[in-house]
Protein backbone atom coordinates (compact mmCIF):
# COMPACT_ATOMS: atom_id res chain seq x y z
CA UNK A 1 0.00 0.00 0.00
CA UNK A 2 2.28 2.52 1.21
CA UNK A 3 4.42 1.47 -2.06
CA UNK A 4 1.78 2.01 -4.31
CA UNK A 5 1.08 5.87 -2.77
CA UNK A 6 4.89 7.01 -3.38
CA UNK A 7 4.29 5.71 -6.78
CA UNK A 8 1.55 7.82 -7.57
CA UNK A 9 3.72 10.70 -6.46
CA UNK A 10 6.27 10.09 -9.06
CA UNK A 11 3.39 10.88 -11.47
CA UNK A 12 2.60 14.01 -10.28
CA UNK A 13 3.58 16.50 -13.14
CA UNK A 14 5.90 19.00 -10.34
CA UNK A 15 7.42 15.76 -9.64
CA UNK A 16 10.78 16.19 -10.80
CA UNK A 17 10.61 20.17 -10.02
CA UNK A 18 12.80 19.27 -7.01
CA UNK A 19 15.29 16.66 -8.00
CA UNK A 20 16.94 15.90 -5.30
CA UNK A 21 13.72 14.86 -3.22
CA UNK A 22 12.36 12.94 -6.26
CA UNK A 23 15.58 10.93 -6.37
CA UNK A 24 15.50 9.99 -2.88
CA UNK A 25 11.89 8.78 -3.30
CA UNK A 26 12.76 6.78 -6.25
CA UNK A 27 15.77 5.43 -4.37
CA UNK A 28 12.87 4.49 -1.13
CA UNK A 29 10.29 2.74 -3.14
CA UNK A 30 13.20 0.69 -5.09
CA UNK A 31 14.49 -0.24 -1.32
CA UNK A 32 11.16 -1.31 -0.11
CA UNK A 33 10.03 -3.04 -3.29
CA UNK A 34 13.30 -5.30 -2.44
CA UNK A 35 12.13 -5.42 0.60
CA UNK A 36 8.78 -7.26 -0.70
CA UNK A 37 10.57 -9.09 -3.04
CA UNK A 38 12.99 -10.89 -0.83
CA UNK A 39 10.18 -11.57 2.07
CA UNK A 40 7.62 -12.98 -0.77
CA UNK A 41 10.07 -14.87 -1.68
CA UNK A 42 10.73 -16.60 1.20
CA UNK A 43 7.76 -16.71 2.07
CA UNK A 44 7.00 -19.13 -0.91
CA UNK A 45 10.11 -21.29 -0.18
CA UNK A 46 8.64 -21.86 3.22
CA UNK A 47 5.17 -22.42 2.38
CA UNK A 48 6.81 -25.43 -0.29
CA UNK A 49 8.44 -26.51 2.77
CA UNK A 50 5.59 -27.38 4.68
CA UNK A 51 3.36 -28.81 1.60
CA UNK A 52 6.61 -31.32 1.31
CA UNK A 53 6.14 -32.23 4.64
CA UNK A 54 2.72 -33.24 4.21
CA UNK A 55 3.75 -35.27 1.29
CA UNK A 56 6.10 -36.55 3.12
CA UNK A 57 4.37 -37.89 5.92
CA UNK A 58 2.24 -39.61 2.87
CA UNK A 59 5.44 -41.50 1.67
CA UNK A 60 5.06 -39.33 -1.53
CA UNK A 61 8.13 -37.22 -1.20
CA UNK A 62 11.52 -38.47 -0.10
CA UNK A 63 14.05 -37.65 2.53
CA UNK A 64 16.75 -35.80 0.50
CA UNK A 65 13.71 -33.77 -1.40
CA UNK A 66 12.92 -32.28 2.15
CA UNK A 67 16.78 -31.72 3.28
CA UNK A 68 16.79 -29.63 0.07
CA UNK A 69 14.00 -27.47 0.05
CA UNK A 70 15.11 -26.99 3.88
CA UNK A 71 18.32 -26.09 2.76
CA UNK A 72 17.17 -23.77 0.07
CA UNK A 73 14.53 -22.03 2.62
CA UNK A 74 17.33 -21.26 5.01
CA UNK A 75 19.51 -19.33 2.40
CA UNK A 76 16.32 -17.38 1.64
CA UNK A 77 15.36 -16.57 5.03
CA UNK A 78 19.52 -15.90 6.18
CA UNK A 79 19.25 -13.66 2.55
CA UNK A 80 16.35 -11.80 4.71
CA UNK A 81 18.33 -11.03 7.55
CA UNK A 82 21.42 -10.19 5.68
CA UNK A 83 19.31 -7.54 4.09
CA UNK A 84 17.87 -6.18 7.72
CA UNK A 85 21.65 -5.49 8.55
CA UNK A 86 22.13 -3.41 5.52
CA UNK A 87 19.38 -0.53 6.75
CA UNK A 88 21.68 2.48 6.89
CA UNK A 89 20.85 5.12 4.07
CA UNK A 90 24.67 4.94 2.96
CA UNK A 91 24.35 0.84 2.71
CA UNK A 92 22.63 1.12 -0.94
CA UNK A 93 25.17 3.33 -2.28
CA UNK A 94 28.14 1.85 -5.19
CA UNK A 95 31.71 2.26 -3.17
CA UNK A 96 34.76 3.37 -3.70
CA UNK A 97 38.04 0.99 -2.45
CA UNK A 98 41.33 2.14 -2.10
CA UNK A 99 44.45 -0.51 -1.60
CA UNK A 100 47.53 0.62 -0.31
CA UNK A 101 50.71 -1.48 0.73
CA UNK A 102 52.30 -1.30 3.77
CA UNK A 103 55.88 -0.90 4.17
CA UNK A 104 58.37 -4.13 2.72
CA UNK A 105 58.22 -2.78 -0.88
CA UNK A 106 57.70 -5.42 -3.98
CA UNK A 107 56.09 -7.63 -1.30
CA UNK A 108 53.36 -5.51 0.37
CA UNK A 109 53.10 -4.07 -3.70
CA UNK A 110 52.31 -7.52 -5.17
CA UNK A 111 50.14 -8.06 -2.53
CA UNK A 112 48.12 -5.12 -3.10
CA UNK A 113 47.89 -6.29 -6.61
CA UNK A 114 47.05 -9.62 -5.25
CA UNK A 115 43.81 -7.56 -3.77
CA UNK A 116 42.93 -5.28 -6.21
CA UNK A 117 42.58 -8.62 -8.34
CA UNK A 118 40.28 -10.31 -5.81
CA UNK A 119 38.22 -7.19 -5.38
CA UNK A 120 38.01 -7.30 -9.48
CA UNK A 121 36.31 -10.54 -9.07
CA UNK A 122 34.26 -9.87 -6.20
CA UNK A 123 32.82 -6.89 -7.96
CA UNK A 124 32.28 -9.32 -11.29
CA UNK A 125 30.73 -11.90 -9.14
CA UNK A 126 28.00 -9.85 -8.15
CA UNK A 127 27.12 -8.25 -11.21
CA UNK A 128 28.31 -5.22 -10.25
CA UNK A 129 29.84 -2.33 -12.86
CA UNK A 130 33.20 -2.43 -11.80
CA UNK A 131 35.99 0.27 -12.86
CA UNK A 132 39.85 1.27 -11.57
CA UNK A 133 39.65 4.53 -11.61
CA UNK A 134 43.28 5.24 -10.13
CA UNK A 135 46.72 3.06 -10.29
CA UNK A 136 50.13 3.06 -9.75
CA UNK A 137 52.13 1.04 -10.65
CA UNK A 138 55.07 -0.61 -8.46
CA UNK A 139 58.88 0.37 -9.30
CA UNK A 140 59.58 -3.63 -9.62
CA UNK A 141 55.94 -5.72 -9.11
CA UNK A 142 52.97 -4.80 -7.79
CA UNK A 143 50.99 -1.41 -7.12
CA UNK A 144 51.77 1.58 -4.97
CA UNK A 145 48.09 2.67 -4.75
CA UNK A 146 44.69 1.77 -6.75
CA UNK A 147 41.19 2.93 -6.39
CA UNK A 148 38.37 1.08 -7.77
CA UNK A 149 34.53 1.78 -8.41
CA UNK A 150 31.75 -0.30 -7.69
CA UNK A 151 28.73 0.41 -8.92
CA UNK A 152 25.56 -1.81 -8.30
CA UNK A 153 23.07 -3.00 -5.51
CA UNK A 154 24.23 -2.56 -1.56
CA UNK A 155 27.96 -2.25 -2.97
CA UNK A 156 29.13 -0.20 0.16
CA UNK A 157 27.18 -1.73 2.41
CA UNK A 158 28.86 -5.24 1.43
CA UNK A 159 32.44 -3.95 0.73
CA UNK A 160 32.60 -2.17 4.06
CA UNK A 161 33.05 -5.07 5.72
CA UNK A 162 36.60 -5.03 4.23
CA UNK A 163 37.66 -2.16 5.88
CA UNK A 164 41.19 -2.50 7.76
CA UNK A 165 44.60 -4.29 7.17
CA UNK A 166 44.88 -7.39 4.89
CA UNK A 167 47.98 -10.01 5.98
CA UNK A 168 49.58 -12.40 3.85
CA UNK A 169 51.98 -15.55 4.45
CA UNK A 170 53.54 -17.23 1.82
CA UNK A 171 56.84 -18.13 0.16
CA UNK A 172 57.97 -15.08 -1.19
CA UNK A 173 58.37 -15.58 -5.27
CA UNK A 174 60.66 -12.58 -5.17
CA UNK A 175 63.11 -14.13 -2.81
CA UNK A 176 65.81 -16.74 -4.39
CA UNK A 177 65.90 -18.31 -0.96
CA UNK A 178 62.71 -19.16 -0.93
CA UNK A 179 62.01 -18.04 2.30
CA UNK A 180 58.46 -17.22 3.97
CA UNK A 181 57.69 -13.66 3.95
CA UNK A 182 54.75 -11.48 5.84
CA UNK A 183 53.06 -8.60 3.87
CA UNK A 184 50.67 -6.60 4.46
CA UNK A 185 47.85 -3.92 2.70
CA UNK A 186 45.43 -1.84 3.73
CA UNK A 187 42.13 -1.70 1.88
CA UNK A 188 39.72 1.62 2.62
CA UNK A 189 35.90 1.72 1.34
CA UNK A 190 33.20 4.59 1.35
CA UNK A 191 30.10 5.26 -0.43
CA UNK A 192 29.35 7.33 -3.63
CA UNK A 193 27.34 9.92 -3.07
CA UNK A 194 24.51 10.96 -5.62
CA UNK A 195 22.94 14.13 -6.36
CA UNK A 196 20.26 13.76 -4.19
CA UNK A 197 23.15 14.63 -1.05
CA UNK A 198 23.97 17.84 -0.86
CA UNK A 199 28.26 18.24 0.22
CA UNK A 200 29.47 22.17 -0.07
CA UNK A 201 32.89 22.34 -1.04
CA UNK A 202 34.43 25.70 -1.37
CA UNK A 203 36.84 25.99 -4.37
CA UNK A 204 39.01 28.13 -2.76
CA UNK A 205 40.19 24.85 -0.56
CA UNK A 206 41.08 23.15 -3.34
CA UNK A 207 44.50 22.75 -4.47
CA UNK A 208 45.15 21.07 -8.13
CA UNK A 209 47.94 19.25 -9.03
CA UNK A 210 48.11 17.07 -12.71
CA UNK A 211 50.54 14.31 -13.96
CA UNK A 212 50.69 11.55 -16.56
CA UNK A 213 48.55 9.10 -16.05
CA UNK A 214 50.55 5.66 -15.27
CA UNK A 215 49.07 1.99 -14.74
CA UNK A 216 47.26 -0.22 -17.94
CA UNK A 217 46.52 1.90 -20.88
CA UNK A 218 48.98 4.45 -19.91
CA UNK A 219 50.26 4.34 -23.23
CA UNK A 220 46.82 6.02 -24.87
CA UNK A 221 46.66 7.84 -21.53
CA UNK A 222 50.36 9.52 -20.48
CA UNK A 223 50.71 11.62 -23.39
CA UNK A 224 49.76 14.33 -21.79
CA UNK A 225 49.19 15.72 -18.02
CA UNK A 226 45.31 14.16 -18.10
CA UNK A 227 45.48 12.66 -14.39
CA UNK A 228 44.97 14.79 -11.63
CA UNK A 229 45.53 14.97 -7.80
CA UNK A 230 42.63 16.89 -5.38
CA UNK A 231 43.78 18.34 -2.03
CA UNK A 232 41.06 19.47 0.33
CA UNK A 233 42.73 22.04 2.90
CA UNK A 234 40.55 21.60 6.00
CA UNK A 235 40.04 18.29 5.99
CA UNK A 236 43.41 17.27 4.55
CA UNK A 237 42.17 14.75 1.93
CA UNK A 238 43.94 13.44 -0.90
CA UNK A 239 42.17 12.32 -4.26
CA UNK A 240 43.41 11.06 -7.09
CA UNK A 241 42.06 10.44 -10.64
CA UNK A 242 42.95 8.94 -14.07
CA UNK A 243 40.14 7.20 -15.42
CA UNK A 244 40.32 8.85 -18.64
CA UNK A 245 42.07 11.00 -21.54
CA UNK A 246 39.90 14.10 -20.81
CA UNK A 247 41.50 16.27 -17.56
CA UNK A 248 37.73 17.53 -17.19
CA UNK A 249 36.57 14.96 -16.67
CA UNK A 250 39.08 13.46 -14.19
CA UNK A 251 38.42 16.60 -12.37
CA UNK A 252 34.60 16.29 -12.20
CA UNK A 253 35.60 12.83 -11.42
CA UNK A 254 37.86 13.85 -8.16
CA UNK A 255 35.43 16.24 -6.56
CA UNK A 256 32.43 13.28 -6.38
CA UNK A 257 35.28 11.34 -4.79
CA UNK A 258 36.01 14.42 -2.63
CA UNK A 259 32.71 14.78 -1.84
CA UNK A 260 31.86 11.09 -1.22
CA UNK A 261 34.79 11.33 1.33
CA UNK A 262 34.00 14.09 3.02
CA UNK A 263 30.24 12.74 3.42
CA UNK A 264 31.33 9.25 4.93
CA UNK A 265 33.57 11.10 7.25
CA UNK A 266 30.28 12.92 8.73
CA UNK A 267 28.48 9.55 8.65
CA UNK A 268 31.21 8.40 10.85
CA UNK A 269 30.58 11.23 13.18
CA UNK A 270 27.16 11.11 13.39
CA UNK A 271 26.25 7.27 13.82
CA UNK A 272 29.96 6.88 15.94
CA UNK A 273 31.26 3.77 14.10
CA UNK A 274 34.29 4.16 16.15
CA UNK A 275 35.36 0.36 14.97
CA UNK A 276 35.65 1.27 11.10
CA UNK A 277 37.18 4.62 12.17
CA UNK A 278 40.14 2.66 13.78
CA UNK A 279 40.93 -0.17 11.79
CA UNK A 280 41.19 2.75 9.33
CA UNK A 281 43.84 4.41 11.44
CA UNK A 282 45.75 1.08 12.18
CA UNK A 283 49.11 1.00 10.99
CA UNK A 284 49.94 -1.39 7.97
CA UNK A 285 51.75 -4.25 10.60
CA UNK A 286 51.75 -6.85 12.57
CA UNK A 287 48.97 -7.33 15.07
CA UNK A 288 46.85 -4.75 13.58
CA UNK A 289 45.13 -6.82 10.63
CA UNK A 290 40.98 -7.78 10.17
CA UNK A 291 42.01 -10.60 8.28
CA UNK A 292 44.98 -13.01 7.39
CA UNK A 293 45.62 -14.82 4.19
CA UNK A 294 47.95 -17.96 5.17
CA UNK A 295 49.12 -19.67 1.84
CA UNK A 296 51.97 -21.58 3.68
CA UNK A 297 52.89 -23.80 5.80
CA UNK A 298 49.21 -24.60 5.32
CA UNK A 299 46.19 -22.77 3.75
CA UNK A 300 43.53 -20.56 5.38
CA UNK A 301 42.10 -17.83 4.99
CA UNK A 302 40.55 -16.25 8.26
CA UNK A 303 38.92 -13.10 9.95
CA UNK A 304 40.09 -11.87 12.79
CA UNK A 305 36.95 -10.14 13.52
CA UNK A 306 34.34 -12.50 13.20
CA UNK A 307 36.59 -16.39 13.44
CA UNK A 308 35.17 -16.87 10.06
CA UNK A 309 37.39 -18.86 8.17
CA UNK A 310 38.44 -21.18 4.59
CA UNK A 311 40.77 -23.36 3.65
CA UNK A 312 39.88 -22.72 -0.26
CA UNK A 313 42.87 -19.91 -0.54
CA UNK A 314 42.47 -19.78 -4.34
CA UNK A 315 38.65 -19.80 -4.32
CA UNK A 316 38.90 -16.67 -1.74
CA UNK A 317 41.82 -15.09 -4.21
CA UNK A 318 39.57 -15.48 -6.96
CA UNK A 319 36.50 -12.90 -5.27
CA UNK A 320 34.27 -15.66 -3.32
CA UNK A 321 34.42 -13.49 -0.28
CA UNK A 322 30.60 -13.33 0.66
CA UNK A 323 31.17 -15.36 3.23
CA UNK A 324 33.54 -13.10 5.34
CA UNK A 325 31.57 -10.61 4.51
CA UNK A 326 28.12 -12.27 5.87
CA UNK A 327 29.89 -13.00 9.25
CA UNK A 328 30.63 -9.47 9.53
CA UNK A 329 27.27 -7.95 8.81
CA UNK A 330 25.76 -10.45 10.69
CA UNK A 331 27.95 -9.56 13.39
CA UNK A 332 27.20 -6.02 13.73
Amino acid sequence: MEIEEEELRTQDPNFWDDPKKAEALLRKIKDKKRWVERWNEAKEYNDELEIMFEFFDLGEVEESEIESQYTETLNKIEELELLNMLGAESDSFGAMLQINPGAGGTESQDWAQMLMRMYLRYGERKGYKVKIVEEQDGETAGIKSATIEFDGENAFGFLKAENGVHRLVRISPFDSASRRHTSFASVYVYPIVDDSIEIVVNPGDLDWDTFRAGGPGGQHVNKTESAVRLRHAPSGLVVECQEGRSQLKNREKAIKMLKSKLYELELRKKQEESQLIEDGKKKIEWGSQIRSYVMHPYKQVKDARTKFESSNVQAVMDGDIDGFIKAFLMQQ
